[in-house]
């Protein structure tokens, strides 16, 4: 079963900021409003640190919020060129 672009975790966020700022969210996070607009907009991910300030301010468990970002990082590592790794055999003389 292959995934089909899975959601950056930002858009959750900005589900979950309701009619408050960027400005507003950064603050109450205790992070740069830079810092959370990187991760809102998809371009920086969500660490566990940000992953446990959003489970407090939300409600939202860190781990969900780090398993969306999981399953992103792995759908694009999967969509990029890589070297073929070949599986590693069991060795028999052991």
């Amino acid at each position: 079963m292959e995934m089909y672009n899975p959601a950056h975790p930002g858009m959750l966020i900005k589900d979950q900021m309701g009619n408050r700022t960027v400005s507003d969210l950064a603050k109450h996070l205790r992070v740069t409003r830079a810092t959370l607009s990187r991760v809102i907009n998809g371009k920086a991910a969500v660490s566990a640190e940000m992953a446990l300030r959003l489970q407090d301010a939300f409600g939202v468990k860190a781990e969900l919020w780090l398993r969306m970002q999981l399953k992103r990082d792995l759908w694009l590592a999967s969509r990029k060129k890589r070297v073929k790794v070949a599986p590693l055999l069991l060795d028999k003389a052991a």
